[in-house]
């Protein structure tokens, strides 16, 4: 799994360490403590954008000039429209921290705007973390652990009330993905399905995937475009395959003005899903033939 793996394992020593630090007991005695916080909101117009808090990007390196005030990116994304924030919590190779999402978390609660976790997580003990920093959700990705453990973790992150994006990067995923959502038809918990774009060996993005795996996806979860969307053309591209969100990183924390450069990839993506649509209904409309 080349950066999965070794992320993989990471994640796991974290765990160990963080358990022994502060007990679950503790962790669900702080989220008692704390005020719900606020939900995600799909938008009725059809297209949103999940923005991220981003200090560095294994493919491109380190993003510290964009990052160097992150209270004023986050808000700049809740100006731009972004209906939800994603923050790296991953220390080895994102420069991450759970104090990077307790600080947009504080930073964004009060515009009620929610902030997910995005980290390599491998154990349910991550989303008490994520959930007591203040976070409405957390990232999960199909292959980084077994069926067993990611339905035990959809069921932790419906306890905590977590809305889920839950990653997958091929077609064998996808399917083990939908598996799942059949069988949890009907149950709590909220679930955004993600399709990454990127190889994680080479780091190439090749943005054919969303095309060739969008059919195949969860008809129940929203579907989510990953790092490929850098402009809005992008944006636009995804929206009309009919990804409702996009979860944009690094093209968005390089750029200087990211309240405008969020709401031009919404407003691009939007304008496109309504052409869709209308096309769609003058096809109805005509006359048989």
């Amino acid at each position: 799994m080349g950066l999965l793996a070794d992320m993989q394992r990471a994640s796991a020593e974290r765990v160990t360490a963080a358990k022994a630090r502060v007990a679950e007991a503790e962790l669900r005695a702080q989220i008692a403590d704390s005020e719900a916080p606020p939900p995600l909101v799909v938008s009725d117009e059809g297209f949103d954008v999940i923005a991220e808090l981003k200090l560095r990007s294994p493919s491109q390196g380190a993003l510290a000039r964009q990052s160097a005030d992150p209270v004023a990116r986050l808000t700049a994304y809740a100006q731009g429209g972004a209906a939800a924030v994603s923050v790296l919590t991953e220390p080895t190779r994102f420069d991450g921290s759970l104090e990077h999402l307790r600080l947009a978390a504080f930073t964004l609660t009060p515009l009620g705007v929610p902030v997910m976790r995005k980290d390599f997580l491998v154990d349910p003990y991550q989303l008490l973390e994520a959930r007591a920093a203040g976070a409405s959700g957390a990232l999960l990705i199909v292959r980084m652990v077994d069926r067993a453990m990611l339905i035990e973790m959809l069921d932790r992150a419906a306890e905590l009330e977590l809305f889920v994006l839950l990653e997958a990067f091929d077609a064998a995923e996808v399917e083990t993905a939908a598996e799942i959502a059949a069988a949890r038809n009907g149950l709590p918990g909220q679930v955004l399905m993600g399709i990454n774009c990127r190889n994680l060996e080479t780091l190439a993005i090749d943005p054919r995937r969303f095309g060739v795996l969008r059919d195949k996806l969860p008809p129940a979860w929203p579907p989510v475009a990953e790092s490929g969307v850098e402009s809005p053309r992008d944006a636009a591209a995804v929206a009309a395959l009919g990804y409702r969100l996009a979860l944009v990183g690094t093209s968005l924390m390089k750029q200087a003005d990211a309240v405008r450069a969020t709401a031009q990839l919404i407003e691009a993506g939007r304008a496109a899903l309504k052409r869709r649509r209308d096309d769609a209904a003058v096809q109805r409309d005509k006359p048989d033939a």
